[in-house]
């Protein structure tokens, strides 16, 4: 009997093919641009889960120039060629891993980035991965998760299931979000976009590593009097 795990290496060694044919598309860069309003900084070291041949981590190496990139990934394929394509990127490094296996010590990441791979990790994985990932996160982390929208999946799945990956999954926001939180994480913010449909195929979350607030500090007065007119004068009220 074949185990799953063998299943899903082999279709994504496969699918690292079609990777390289499409090469940096518009859901590459809205995660590129997603991470940057998050936070990232030219220092940061950045740990992303789930690369593929490289395509999102080329793209977060080339703005950490100070700073470095690991990029993992379940396929050995996947890995080898992405060694290959980004050689040249010395900030940039790449490692066969499932997570299952993912231990630093001492070692702590900035940002910690899923690019569009939590929907293809079943769910009863996901409690160990970010218990794994708080044990590689410091006081300041962000950790930046992308997936395809609920509803959109569910609407492949039920329309277009021949487009799918061999493990593809619609999350429950709510599930995703208690599981951050068990793990020393808040949620900043979550977005539901539109990248290639207007039916918004995709939600992009951000969390930050929970932390007791050191101060409290008052927006200026006229930042939040002109916000105050703005509205006012948007909606038309005169009282």
């Amino acid at each position: 009997m074949e185990d799953p795990k063998d299943k899903v290496v082999s279709f994504y060694d496969q699918f690292s093919e079609k990777q390289e044919k499409t090469g940096i598309n518009s859901r590459h860069l809205s995660i590129l641009d997603k991470v940057v309003m998050a936070g990232l900084k030219s220092h940061h070291r950045v740990l992303e889960v789930g690369c593929g041949i490289g395509t999102v981590s080329y793209l977060l190496a080339n703005l950490v120039k100070e700073g470095e990139v690991l990029a993992v990934d379940i396929s050995p394929e996947s890995i080898e060629k992405a060694k290959a394509i980004w050689k040249d990127q010395s900030n940039l490094k790449f490692e066969v891993s499932d997570m299952s296996d993912f231990h630093k010590v001492g070692e702590s990441f900035d940002f910690i980035v899923f690019p569009d791979v939590l929907e293809h990790i079943p769910v009863d994985q996901h409690q160990r991965l970010f218990q794994t990932i708080q044990q590689h996160a410091n006081q300041d982390s962000v950790v930046f998760i992308h997936i395809p929208s609920p509803r959109y999946l569910q609407w492949m799945i039920e329309n277009e299931p021949e487009k799918l990956q061999v493990i593809d999954q619609p999350l429950d926001s709510g599930d995703l979000i208690k599981s951050l939180t068990a793990n020393g994480f808040y949620l900043e913010k979550m977005e539901t976009y539109s990248v290639f449909y207007e039916e918004k195929d995709y939600q992009y979350f951000v969390f930050k590593a929970t932390k007791p607030l050191e101060k409290s500090t008052p927006r200026s007065k006229w930042e939040v009097l002109k916000e105050r007119i703005s509205i006012r004068l948007k909606y038309g009220i005169i009282k």
